[in-house]
């Protein structure tokens, strides 16, 4: 068997093992190559996206240690290690190494503490042989990639007591710092969709232990305020057009032709802004009054001229309008109404019915809507939607822009 078939293979086992069900998506992401041995000084690399693997290397490992091998690569890419902790590499490259491979060969004998699936390499030869290639130390158990470069800084590179003499893979920093910029957009948005789809099929298949470290927690919770997420949101796409101005001359006349300068129309005010409320029992009254509160301090600033908002659940419940000085009392004036299950369908097909064409489409929910993302039966979104989730769940929607709303 050819090394690029041994190491496709690999692949293929690890993504249909429950156990690494988390790793299915991230092992799909970037590109893998199998390289001679005067091309690379180091046995593998990733640069965070693509991996590269001597083919000497790959000969001698059994089909468990290559397996430990690429998944050791794919979870360098998961954490976003060489993206992430580039400062801790200039700072020192030897312990940013260590501790970033201390973080992952951990995650990883967790996954599989029997070690039915991958087993961590072992030297073949010399006076190394039998003892394992990389590092592992279960007192960094818990702990992110700082917080194990900072003990292995402290104790002045690493006198742990821990397993292994080295490391068995190269990190190239290097070509991590120098990808575009445009690259470096996708790719984080490419590893984010590839976790969440990871942990959905964790959960789906009951694969693994439930592991997830602090580190990849980190990943799946970004600090973001999901207030200045909404608001930013509402701004940019609704662009209001009440009020001209002479600073920049009418295009449209001017290009008619015509001698006469007219105005052109800057944004104040917003138009038509749909607010839905998933009616189901997780969305508590808390959530409601902080999200519509928010609505309401928005609305202030960007002034819409009409607000819908609409409880609903397998249809629309209520629906309760706002118009121009009205929507400063939303918080106070509303009545929630709920009942039945979940299904944003019914919003799209509610829009169509009542020929409501808003600028954008704001939707409060659990997420707990199965595959219905509100463009099931032919029907689709009439503006952009923003998906506000609320109650722990990390699912990303299969359209527009997700959020997730979190307690202060």
């Amino acid at each position: 068997m050819s090394e690029e078939r041994k190491l496709q293979r690999a692949k293929i086992n690890l993504m249909r093992s429950p156990k690494f069900a988390l790793l299915s998506g991230i092992l799909m992401v970037g590109k893998t190559k199998v390289v001679e041995k005067d091309d690379m000084p180091m046995p593998a690399c990733t640069d965070g996206r693509d991996e590269k693997y001597r083919r000497d290397f790959i000969a001698e490992l059994s089909d468990p240690e290559l397996a430990f091998v690429v998944a050791h690569e794919g979870a360098h890419k998961m954490y976003r290690h060489l993206t992430t902790w580039q400062k801790l590499y200039d700072e020192n490259a030897q312990l940013a190494n260590m501790a970033c491979d201390y973080v992952v060969n951990l995650m990883l004998t967790e996954l599989d503490p029997g070690a039915s699936v991958i087993l961590m390499p072992m030297y073949k030869k010399g006076p190394m042989r039998g003892r394992p290639m990389g590092l592992l130390d279960k007192r960094f158990k818990g702990m992110n990639t700082k917080q194990v470069y900072d003990i292995l800084k402290q104790e002045g590179g690493g006198k742990g007591n821990g397993e292994g003499d080295g490391g068995f893979d190269g990190h190239d920093w290097d070509s991590a710092k120098d990808m575009p910029e445009e690259d470096k957009k996708q790719l984080t948005k490419d590893i984010d969709d590839a976790i969440r789809r990871g942990v959905a099929e964790q959960k789906r298949v009951g694969g693994g232990n439930g592991h997830l470290d602090r580190e990849l927690k980190d990943l799946l919770e970004p600090k973001v305020d999901w207030r200045e997420v909404l608001r930013d949101f509402i701004k940019s796409i609704c662009a209001g057009r009440d009020k001209s101005s002479w600073r920049k001359p009418n295009r449209r006349l001017l290009s008619l032709g015509s001698d006469t300068y007219m105005p052109s129309m800057i944004s104040e005010k917003v138009g038509r802004i749909v607010i839905a409320v998933d009616t189901s029992g997780s969305i508590g009254a808390d959530d409601l009054r902080d999200f519509l509160s928010e609505v309401k301090g928005i609305a202030d600033e960007v002034h819409p001229e009409f607000v819908d908002l609409l409880y609903w659940g397998t249809q629309v419940v209520s629906h309760e309008e706002y118009e121009g000085g009205a929507v400063a009392n939303i918080v106070s004036s509303t009545k929630p109404m709920g009942g039945g299950g979940t299904a944003p369908s019914c919003i799209t097909q509610y829009l169509k019915d009542k020929l409501i064409h808003p600028e954008c489409v704001v939707v409060l929910t659990d997420g707990y809507v199965g595959d219905d993302w509100g463009e099931s039966g032919g029907d689709s979104w009439p503006a952009p939607v923003l998906w506000a989730i609320v109650g722990g769940n990390d699912v990303v929607a299969a359209n527009g822009k997700t959020i997730h709303v979190k307690e202060n």
